[in-house]
């Protein structure tokens, strides 16, 4: 059944935990939706783990439009989310609508995300008067990480802790559909997801939340640069890819690969009048 916003918040009243996962191009795309995942964002995390930039901040419009495409190509019954990236937003109410709307009309997505909490709600309230349904995104917001001085947990102090759950309640109130809790203290989680109506999606914010996401490469031990703590390997897939190419690069070097039936295959007689 294709998901829908309606889906994220009929599973919140049901007290049914939603999937995401993370997705970047048709072929992964189409293999998270075929299992079942109730919806993929095409995160601007792809800038670290597609791009190999060291943070989010030079992912680009353009870069994300191009991966959302393909990712709505290879997706039947998964939300899309589309992720605004820095400054694709913060600067006007127009740019923000403009900009969350492309991601509509040109890539094919069903809802954005963007981050920020109270400071954004006025761009949430113009997207979500224009129609787009909008994820927002509060704690470790990966775009503010030299605000942060690094990728580092938050609301652990009474002051960020109570200004987390009044930011979880502003965007409700500004009309979202939905909120991602990065990297927050599990106990304060919990409390945010009850103090809205709308789901909360964890990453990094323990089991207290209304549903889970994972960059896929992580969870699949394919990236390695580092590892955050709230990662769990579910397959060493990273592991099995080298083993093949491995396999492969030393059958092509000792003429084992292709072999007669990776061939395709002509009649001698056609060879001999061709001298």
């Amino acid at each position: 059944m294709k998901n829908s916003v309606s889906t994220f918040m009929s599973a919140k009243k049901s007290g049914i935990k939603l999937t995401m996962l993370t997705a970047y191009d048709y072929s992964m795309a189409k293999i998270i939706d075929e299992c079942g995942v109730n919806g993929i964002l095409v995160g601007d995390s792809l800038g670290m783990v597609c791009l190999g930039y060291k943070d989010t901040l030079s992912v680009t419009m353009d870069d994300m439009l191009h991966h959302t495409k393909a990712v709505v190509r290879g997706t039947k019954n998964a939300l899309v989310v589309g992720d605004m990236p820095f400054m694709s937003y913060q600067a006007s109410l127009y740019d923000a609508v403009k900009n969350a709307g492309r991601f509509l009309q040109e890539a094919g997505a069903s809802a954005i995300k963007l981050e920020g909490g109270a400071v954004v709600c006025p761009q949430i309230k113009a997207i979500v008067a224009a129609q787009i349904p909008v994820m927002g995104h509060i704690g470790l917001t990966p775009q503010s990480v030299n605000m942060f001085g690094g990728f580092k947990v938050q609301g652990k102090n009474n002051v960020d802790a109570k200004k987390l759950i009044e930011d979880a309640k502003k965007i409700e109130d500004a009309g979202a559909f939905a909120i991602t809790l990065e990297c927050i203290p599990a106990k304060l989680a919990e409390l945010i997801s009850k103090a809205v109506t709308i789901p909360t999606i964890g990453i990094g914010a323990g089991g207290g939340c209304d549903g889970q996401i994972l960059v896929y490469q992580d969870m699949l031990n394919m990236f390695q640069d580092f590892k955050p703590k709230f990662v769990k390997s579910f397959a060493n897939v990273g592991d099995l890819m080298r083993s093949g190419f491995k396999a492969y690069i030393k059958e092509v070097t000792d003429g084992t690969f292709p072999a007669n039936e990776h061939c395709f295959k002509i009649d001698d007689e056609i060879l001999k009048n061709l001298y």
